[in-house]
């Protein structure tokens, strides 16, 4: 998971703030880095299957809210998500 790739990406397909992408990238590193996603799903995290996903989010969310329906849908499929939502941005 290159967190740089995956903010390029955020902002060309959701925009959004610096701080909201950031934030979302790091909780994708870290979500990729514990491996959770790999045993759930039997394949490594993507850049592009977040974009997929957060593009399935409803229209008007921000990116943070975006990334929290997603991972809320996994939690409900296999449990231990919520660790990875996004509770805060920090302003800059």
């Amino acid at each position: 998971m290159d967190p740089e790739k995956l903010e390029a990406a955020l902002e060309s397909a959701f925009g959004g703030t610096a701080p909201e992408r950031r934030v979302v990238a790091r909780q994708a590193r870290d979500l990729a880095d514990s491996g959770k996603h790999d045993a759930d799903r039997g394949r490594p995290l993507t850049v592009e299957e977040i974009v997929e996903n957060l593009d399935d989010a409803p229209d008007g969310d921000s990116l943070p809210s975006r990334w929290n329906w997603w991972l809320g849908a996994l939690d409900v499929a296999y449990g231990g998500y919520r660790e990875f939502q996004v509770e805060r941005v920090p302003r800059e």
